[in-house]
Formats: structure tokens, sequence, C-alpha cells
């Protein structure tokens, strides 16, 4: 027998026993029984996707027949590809397909002809192409799915189908199942900032109060109330309710949720605001990152002078909420200057040493172009005053922790002038090398930087490093070194 004669036969055996195979499959009225051999073929490719279409399986099995094929696609332009198959079925029958490809979220098998895909983003992909066709559809479809793929695209379908998503909430609030009121209010507030026109906010105004109703529904006020509160429409009649929830530490009812009654109603909600920042509970960052964010010059203005009071009232558990304020609003730029100055100025003369160190690595953090000159000139402010070793080893940490986003120079100026403040006293010097050693060994490269300082400007340095911190630094200056 020739060589390669039985190879030969075995495969023309093969290639006659999947034909007749197929010929029998498409010939069954149901091929449903024989999916154990409808899969083998699917996981190798067989056929081609006329086959997969012309099988009398139902919905359910062809799309997992469908799950399986896709992986053996040929590339964009080189045949019809399974992908186009399901994208049919999709066309076809939109909202029976959609819930089909839901099942798909969890197939993270790669997609050999194109890179960076699985299963599941083209499924997901899918999905969002052809939205148009049955949007209402693929919103209950989504919903019905509980899988972070599903949230994804019912987020980006708040962003560009903002009217399908108030429809959506408003059937989800007068639903009779709990986890779709939970539903109604998370993309509702989601959505109420894109809603457009009168007919969409009512929609969102009408599911808010249907779930506001509701009897046993108590722990879904809160969320209810910030969408009531939020629309300029109902808040008059719903503000003073959504304050006193505000006051409880209600966490379905944040700052953030108030913030658009600032304006309207800034006195009853700045009060609010007052009280619960001064009790320094888990709410007080939402409440500070509100406060920053104000932008209209009056209101900013209180809106500072609230931090302000909370801060000297309670010096040590709102020095953090002060320094966060000052570092958020330090990133609006020159606008917000007339406004900030005088509350970091006035955090910088605090009292309490606890403000001002954590104020400290903010104004020396690298920062953005949009506050590096303010942060600078509150820096200087706050080194030509500041003597105690806290406040300063604070700002020794913040220069070698920026070092990369600040520059080379820039952090060698700092840190010199750092240790030339801390060396004028026994503790401070202490307390400058033992920084330098710690930060030498926690921040990545500092050691290196800090070594080529001391061995390129010797005569600077002598005063403020120690022996022994120098031979410290450079040891794991090169112990950081590839050999």
């Amino acid at each position: 027998m020739p060589a390669g004669t039985e190879a030969s036969g075995d495969e023309e055996a093969r290639w006659w026993g999947e034909h007749l195979v197929g010929q029998v499959l498409l010939r069954v009225r149901d091929a449903a029984p024989y999916l154990p051999v409808l899969e083998t073929l699917a996981d190798r490719g067989a056929y081609g996707p006329w086959f997969w279409t012309a099988l009398r399986v139902g919905a359910h099995d062809r799309f997992a027949l469908l799950r399986r094929l896709v992986v053996h696609d040929p590339s964009p332009g080189d045949g019809h590809r399974y992908l186009d198959t399901v994208a049919e079925l999709l066309a076809a029958d939109p909202a029976g397909a959609q819930r089909q490809l839901t099942a798909w979220f969890d197939d993270e098998r790669a997609l050999p002809a194109l890179p960076d895909a699985t299963v599941a983003t083209a499924a997901q992909a899918l999905l969002h192409t052809h939205r148009h066709r049955a949007v209402d559809d693929l919103t209950e479809a989504l919903v019905d799915c509980p899988h972070p793929r599903a949230d994804e695209l019912l987020t980006v379908l708040a962003d560009e189908e903002p009217s399908a998503l108030c429809r959506a909430v408003d059937r989800w609030a007068h639903d009779e199942r709990t986890d779709r009121h939970v539903a109604a209010l998370a993309y509702g507030l989601r959505v109420q900032s894109r809603a457009r026109g009168d007919a969409d906010h009512g929609l969102l105004r009408y599911a808010a109060l249907a779930l506001l109703a509701r009897p046993g529904g108590d722990r879904l006020h809160g969320a209810a109330l910030a969408l009531l509160v939020r629309d300029p429409r109902s808040r008059p009649a719903y503000l003073d309710r959504a304050l006193r929830r505000f006051a409880t530490g209600d966490p379905q009812l944040p700052a953030s949720a108030l913030a658009a009654a600032l304006e309207s109603d800034p006195d009853p909600v700045l009060a609010a605001f007052r009280t619960r920042l001064g009790e320094l509970g888990p709410g007080a960052g939402d409440i500070v990152r509100t406060l920053a964010d104000v932008t209209t010059p009056a209101l900013a203005r209180r809106a500072a002078a609230l931090v302000g009071e909370v801060t000297a009232d309670r010096p040590e558990g709102a020095a953090r909420h002060a320094a966060a304020f000052v570092d958020r609003c330090l990133e609006r730029g020159p606008t917000g200057r007339s406004v900030l100055l005088p509350l970091a100025l006035e955090l910088l003369r605090a009292p309490s040493t606890a403000v001002r160190a954590a104020l400290a690595p903010v104004l020396a953090a690298p920062g953005t172009a949009a506050s590096r000159g303010l942060r600078g000139e509150l820096l200087d402010v706050l080194l030509g005053q500041e003597r105690d070793p806290d406040v300063l080893a604070a700002v020794l940490d913040a220069a070698a922790r920026g070092a990369v986003r600040r520059g080379q120079a820039r952090t060698r100026d700092l840190v010199h002038r750092t240790g030339t403040l801390l060396v004028r006293t026994p503790q401070g010097a202490a307390r400058f090398d033992r920084g330098l050693v710690e930060l030498a060994g926690a921040v990545p490269g500092f050691a290196a930087l800090t070594a080529r300082w001391l061995a390129a400007e010797p005569d600077d340095w002598a005063a403020l490093v120690g022996p022994s911190t120098r031979r410290t630094v450079e040891s794991v200056a090169g112990a950081a070194v590839p050999v």
C-alpha cells in the first residue's frame, strides 16, 4: 500500500461520515434528541453557518450551539461568520434573541479572529449595536440577567437611550417584585440628569412617587426622595421630608442627592450638612465632596465657611475632611482661588497640629496644571511659618511619594528645604534622618534619587543628613540596582 494511502482513506471516511450525519440531521423533524452529536460537531466548527440555521431546533438550543461555533469564525471579510448568523437571528427576532445572548455574558473564551474579544464581549456588542430594534425588550432582558455585563450595558443605555431607561424605570417601579424596585431607583438616579423633556422627567417622578407610596418599602424611600428632590417640580413638596431622612443618615439619600437643592434652598440644606458633618459619621466624605463641587461664588463661599467652622470645632476629627475639601477645590484652578484662599490660610494658621499636618501633603502634592500654581503658593506659606516636626514630616513624605510626577529638580529642592527646617532642632534632625531611611525603603526609586543628590552635592547635604543615614540610603539604593 503506497505511503499516505491509509491516512487519506481515514480522511475520506471521516468526510463521508460527517456528510451523511449532516444530511440525516437536516432531515429529521426535531434534531433536539441529537444534541450531543451536534455539540461535538459544533466544537469542531463543522459545516458552516448555513447548516446550523437550517437545523430544526429551538431558539435556546440553536444559540447554545452557535455559542460553541463562534470561536471558529474566520477574520472579518473572509466569508460568512457565525457571528453574522447571530446578528441575522437578532434582527429577525430581537426580543427572543436578546435573552439568549445575555446567557453568553459569562463566557470569556477568546475569539481568535477578533483581537481582545471574547464570546461575552461579542454578545454585549451585538446587543448594543442592534438595540434600536427592540430597546424596551432589551432593558427587560438585561434587568432579568444577574451579571455585571448586563449592568454595564444598562448604564450605557442610560447615557445613549435615556427615554428607554425612563420608561423602564417606570415599569419596574410599578412591578410587584422587590428587585425591580431596587433597579428602578438605581437606574432612575443614574438616568435623571440625562432625561429629555417633560415626558422623561414625568416618568421618573411617577416612579419615585409609586415607590414612596409602597407600604413596607421604607428602605427604598431614601432613594425615592433623592429622585424627587433632584427634580425642580417635585422638590418643594418633598425637600423637608428628604432633609429629615438625610438627618437619620440614610445611605440611600447621600449629600450628593441634595446638591441640586443647594441652589434653590441653600439655608436648610447647608444647615443639614452642618449638622451631619459635625457628627463626622460615615457620610462626611460625601458631604465634603458635594460642598467642594459647588461653583456658584456666593454658595461656594458659604460651603468653605462651613468646612472651616466644623474644623475649628472638631479639629482632630475634621482635619482629613478639610484637607480633602481643599484638595478637590484646588483642582478647579484659578476660578476658585478667591473662595479657597481664605479658608486655606485659616487652616494653615490653625492651632491644631493635626489640621496643618493633614493639609501639608495636599499642598506638597504635584497636582495638575490647574492646581500647581496655587498649591505651590500655599506650600510656600506653610514652609515660611511651620516649625512642627509632624507637619514638616508630612511634607517630606509627600515630596518622596510625588517625586515621579513632580520631577527630580523640584523634588530635590522640596526635600532639601524641608530638611533645612527640620534640622534646626535635635528632634527635627532625628525626624529627618528617620524619614529619609523609611522613605528610601518604602518608595520605589527614592533611595536611588537621594543617593544621587548626596553624591553630586555633598556639601549641600552634609549638615542635613547624618553619616549613618547616608550609608543606609546608599545601601538601599545599591540593593535596588539590578546586577
